[in-house]
């Protein structure tokens, strides 16, 4: 691996390969944070931006790889990236290998062993905010993979986003927490943009309802805590808020739904979730039984 950068040491090199949205983001946060930056992209019509702003654009992925002592690479999935670095080994040796791309955890673990076999410091990642906020301190990003690159290179690291969160040696790790955050994620919004359609259908702006669901907003963090907490434990407290009593709540909201001819099929889905916890004896549970009919 190459000698990794300190305090009074010059900023680290980087190149970044593929400037798609988040390839420019990522290369953009480096600039802004003083870092030597090349970039690369297989089609040379990107990055004029950059350029404009000091990234040198290398004439072909392995002289971009070759001028820096750190790689980060963001492309549209795995294939992609394979197709990229497979002939790039013998530039890549020694040196530290970043892979921002979205895939699976099984995928980076591939990624991970191929890079292994080559004597290549591999990380894999996971960008979690969107392009805008890329670069900022609060921005999320996971690593996984091996610990002493993530270690050598946190500073460099933080420039992308200050929040550098390492989440162990598994470097499928990283695409796991990624495809977690994400689930909860596109069922909150799909759960949003539902929520709007029943009022809408009656003639209420969801301009109007708006406001009032940062009410449900600031319940979520509590709830995810124990939540989490009674999955791992295996034990679900119903104190609260059961199934039983949830999924009539969810029934009430169908026959609304159905009444006004709108999509039900994401309640479906949790009436049926809730229905299963019921059926294996949860119905004074926690919600958070429910794990049990996902998991069984």
């Amino acid at each position: 691996m190459a000698a990794m950068s300190t305090t009074n040491a010059p900023l680290t090199s980087v190149t970044v390969i593929g400037l798609g949205a988040m390839g420019r983001a990522l290369a953009g946060a480096l600039l802004d944070a003083g870092h030597p930056t090349t970039v690369w992209n297989r089609s040379q019509d990107k990055g004029e931006e950059l350029v404009a702003r000091g990234a040198v654009r290398a004439a072909s992925a392995e002289v971009a790889v070759r001028a820096s002592e750190l790689t980060v690479v963001c492309v549209v999935d795995h294939d992609a990236s394979a197709a990229i670095l497979g002939p790039l080994a013998a530039a890549l040796a020694d040196r530290v290998l970043v892979n921002l791309t979205s895939d699976t955890p099984e995928r980076s673990r591939e990624a991970a062993a191929w890079a292994d076999a080559h004597g290549i410091a591999h990380l894999d990642g996971a960008v979690m905010v969107p392009t805008p906020l890329v670069g900022s301190p609060d921005a999320l990003l996971f690593y996984s993979g091996a610990q002493e690159a993530f270690e050598g290179y946190e500073s460099t690291l933080k420039a992308l986003g200050g929040r550098a969160a390492f989440v162990g040696t598994d470097p499928g790790l990283a695409a796991l927490y990624d495809l977690s955050l994400l689930d909860f994620f596109y069922g909150s919004i799909s759960g949003l943009v539902h929520a709007y359609a029943p009022a809408t259908a009656d003639g209420v702006k969801a301009v109007d309802i708006a406001p009032y669901l940062n009410t449900i907003v600031r319940i979520l963090p509590p709830i995810a805590e124990y939540t989490a907490a009674n999955i791992d434990a295996g034990s679900y407290p119903g104190a609260q808020a059961n199934p039983g009593m949830m999924a009539a709540g969810v029934e009430h909201i169908l026959h609304a739904a159905r009444a006004r001819g709108l999509d039900v099929s994401q309640l479906e889905s949790v009436k049926s979730v809730a229905d299963r916890a019921i059926a294996k004896g949860h119905g004074a549970d926690d919600w958070a039984s429910t794990y049990e009919a996902v998991t069984g």
